[in-house]
């Protein structure tokens, strides 16, 4: 008896949460939201998905030309900003532009060259990435977090199933370790105020982060700069091993990007957010399982997939 008195509490549950989720908050057209990283990919897809929906959107572009193309697919209701989230400087004049009141932030800027084994970088190549997907992710967030805790609003960090199992070399795993771990302290601190923090963990999606033609391109220039002994350590072959794993995975992956955007919408917009949203079947299928395998196992699944050494 006690047995179905709690199953029947749990499907309660979980049924009026899931009619919360399906709610949205009230006012769509007074919400400001500032989206980094909109010049292609999830944050260009995102700014025209909210700005379709009657949100007050300032889409934050590395370029100019980036900016300008996002304008002309958007209304005269988006605005765009020049932003470089490694420069203080251009992060600072950011609040007075969203101080008419901001109720979301999406931090989506992110690069992921150079890729490489480690032994290949240094610590410049290291920094290169984590200023971007890191430490600017931070400074852009501690800015803007007066405006967002005041308005009880979201902040949503894009991290990676690269998050939880660091499949290669390089600063791009390590930083979106680091964006979990930020956004949790983060969700635990804000939610005290009202403000909700997600994270969104997208398997392969077809962005310019995985295109194959500069991947392999910077793993070029890295290999030729490296001693002959770790070229011969490595083996004539490993660039074309390589190269041929970066075209299978951007074949394999995604080009739904709407996906990933509809979970970052959700994030904002939804009256009962998740803390973490796992994107494609990759990521909820394969990638979050291996996180929680042994590590003998899953380093013999990743050995699959990877090039070998001579």
């Amino acid at each position: 008896m006690w047995l179905c008195v709690a199953v029947a509490l749990l499907g309660l549950f979980l049924l009026r949460r899931w009619h919360r989720e399906r709610q949205t908050v009230p006012g769509l057209w007074e919400k400001h939201v500032l989206i980094t990283g909109c010049d292609s990919g999830f944050g260009n897809l995102l700014a025209r998905q909210l700005d379709g929906r009657g949100l007050r959107v300032l889409a934050a572009c590395l370029t100019e030309a980036g900016a300008a193309r996002l304008r002309e697919a958007a209304s005269p209701r988006l605005q765009t900003v020049l932003l470089d989230v490694t420069s203080s400087q251009s992060i600072a004049p950011i609040s007075p532009s969203a101080s008419a009141g901001l109720w979301g932030l999406v931090n989506n800027a992110g690069i992921a060259i150079p890729t490489a084994p480690n032994e290949w970088l240094t610590k410049d190549d290291f920094v290169r990435v984590l200023n971007v997907n890191l430490v600017g992710l931070v400074e852009v967030t501690l800015s803007l977090l007066p405006l967002v805790r005041r308005a009880r609003g979201r902040v949503v960090n894009v991290a990676s199933v690269m998050g939880r199992v660091s499949f290669f070399g390089g600063g791009y795993c390590i930083s979106k370790f680091g964006v979990e771990a930020f956004s949790d302290s983060l969700r635990r601190e804000m939610h005290l105020f009202g403000v909700q923090v997600s994270i969104i963990e997208p398997g392969g999606f077809q962005t310019a982060i995985i295109d194959p033609a500069p991947l392999v391109k910077d793993f070029t220039r890295l290999w030729e700069q490296l001693p002959a002994e770790t070229q011969a350590a490595y083996g004539r072959q490993y660039p074309e091993r390589f190269a041929k794993g970066t075209v299978l995975v951007h074949r394999l992956s995604s080009s739904r990007l709407s996906l990933v955007t509809d979970a970052m919408t959700h994030a904002l917009l939804s009256r009962c957010p998740r803390s973490r949203y796992a994107v494609g079947w990759d990521a909820r299928l394969f990638f979050l399982p291996l996180s929680y395998c042994p590590a003998w196992l899953s380093d013999t699944l990743v050995g699959l997939v990877l090039p070998t050494p001579a």
